[in-house]
């Protein structure tokens, strides 16, 4: 039976502080992501405690609660008990706090999740049409150059070649800032005679805008130069907004705002963004290439805990640029294999060895998702984090299985959460070996996990008393009662009539 996500959502939103302290929110693939005005009226261990949470991230005024795969049905009752996107922080005046690293850092990785979490069904969703047309293609179904396969690669490109639009949309919600002027902007970077221009400037031709030199750069398939871009368009339009008149605002304002924003999108912000990108990924993939099978293994058992932080998505632009520039990545994808898949194992164990029956319905639910979609935060909050041993026993897991992965050559074709549905995008056709490392992966995953949880054991939930009936114990006990105090009161007449 479906679950009622109206009271589980008025719950949550009551442990915020109410409708009035909520800034914004939002939701990913598992978590309703709430921004509060006071923090001091969170109250996360009364919102772990509502039943239909799985757990709480709390940073700051950012609060992040775990749901699970559902989390669309919560969102859509929470937006149904308030407006909460006029009364903004930016409205009401946010408090300045003092720029340590850590803030920095908290506001650059907030930054990176907010933009790029709405944007992933698009990507999933592109990557797996291009993996359809792939396999289609490696079975004969449909020629090289057909233009069927022509048609389906373009549909799955769409959200890769358009990403600074999408980023730049998304990250305009996040900056506060016009959305229909960070979308012109960004248009710009994608634009057929700008991409003419900057494939000319690779080839030697020099490229000036006023007599000042712009680089050579491609945009498409890119999420940092976007990103950047509105964040700093942001204050550019309430820079413009201060000096331009009000009868001239019609007109003057977005003009002089996409003047002066596009130029510097262009000569400083995009290739800045792109040397950050790719500095980005020259890191990781360097520490790739020097630890090889050990980097995978590393990330495998690392992957769950950067879950819980929230650091995985720092890897998204890195993995949909790798995989525009090389066609497959080698690293982070292939170690969630193992990750996925081993929380999936231990969270079977659970079901199989727990007497608690709400906790069995959990685990096997969670299994399923982790197992069968990729999908591993229900397993990860709902049991993993919850019991801790089962958590341990995915870690260990999931690095043997990351180095089982890194050792078998694994790379991935798109990034899609790794699970059973979505392992068709570690198939390559110049090695049909990978379906057999696959599928080896997985099943060494799920068993050794599962096997690792029951060595370690768990402290296990007791189950509730039945209370379904306590009117009718109660009744029992109190007719007992009552027959004891008559047979106390007819032992005198009893006696009296032997006498």
């Amino acid at each position: 039976m479906a679950k009622d996500y109206a009271p589980i959502s008025k719950s949550i939103v009551d442990q915020l502080g109410g409708i009035s302290n909520i800034a914004a929110v939002t939701h990913c693939m598992t978590r309703l992501r709430f921004v509060v005005k006071d923090e001091s009226k969170i109250n996360a261990p009364a919102i772990k405690a509502i039943s239909g949470v799985m757990g709480v991230v709390h940073n700051g005024d950012k609060c992040q609660v775990i749901i699970g795969n559902n989390v669309s049905y919560a969102y859509k009752e929470v937006l149904k008990l308030g407006d909460f996107g006029d009364d903004s922080l930016v409205a009401q005046g946010k408090k300045r706090v003092k720029l340590t690293p850590r803030v920095i850092g908290a506001g650059i990785l907030d930054a990176l999740i907010g933009t790029m979490s709405p944007l992933i069904p698009a990507i999933i969703g592109g990557s797996m049409v291009k993996l359809l047309a792939m396999v289609l293609n490696m079975f004969g179904v449909f020629e090289t150059g057909s233009s069927t396969l022509i048609i389906l690669n373009t549909i799955g490109d769409g959200a890769f070649f358009f990403l600074p639009v999408m980023v730049a949309a998304s990250a305009s919600i996040k900056f506060k800032t016009n959305m229909s002027l960070a979308i012109a902007i960004a248009g710009v970077l994608i634009h057929p005679n700008f991409i003419d221009l900057m494939a000319k400037a690779a080839q030697g031709t020099e490229v000036t805008f006023s007599m000042i030199p712009v680089a050579s750069v491609k945009y498409t398939y890119t999420v940092i130069p976007a990103l950047c871009m509105t964040w700093i368009l942001s204050y550019i339009e309430r820079g413009v907004d201060r000096i331009t008149p009000a009868v001239t605002k019609n007109f003057l304002k977005p003009m002089l705002i996409v003047l002066i924003a596009a130029p510097i999108a262009i000569i400083i912000i995009g290739p800045v963004g792109i040397w950050i990108g790719t500095g980005i990924s020259a890191l990781v993939y360097t520490i790739h290439n020097s630890l090889g099978w050990l980097a995978v293994a590393i990330m495998g058992g690392l992957w769950p805990l950067l879950v819980m932080t929230g650091m995985h998505r720092v890897f998204t632009p890195t993995i949909i640029q790798t995989i525009a520039e090389t066609g497959k990545e080698g690293m982070v994808m292939p170690s969630e294999i193992g990750a996925n898949l081993s929380l999936g194992g231990s969270s079977l164990a659970v079901a199989f060895k727990t007497k608690n029956s709400e906790l069995r319905q959990t685990a096997l639910a969670a299994a399923a998702s982790a197992i069968v979609a990729g999908i591993s935060e229900p397993a990860l909050y709902g049991v993993a984090v919850r019991l801790k041993r089962p958590l341990i026993a995915s870690l260990i897991s999931g690095f043997i299985c990351g180095a089982v992965a890194g050792l078998g050559g694994l790379a991935s074709h798109s990034m899609a959460s790794p699970g059973l549905f979505t392992s068709v995008q570690f198939f390559d056709a110049n090695n049909p070996m990978s379906i057999v490392w696959v599928v080896g992966v997985m099943i060494l995953s799920v068993v050794l996990s599962f096997v690792l949880t029951l060595i370690l054991g768990f402290e296990d939930i007791p189950s509730e008393p039945d209370t379904s009936q306590p009117k009718s114990t109660d009744d029992n006990v109190l007719a007992t009662q009552a027959v004891a105090k008559v047979v106390d009161l007819t032992k005198p007449l009893t006696t009296q009539a032997r006498q």
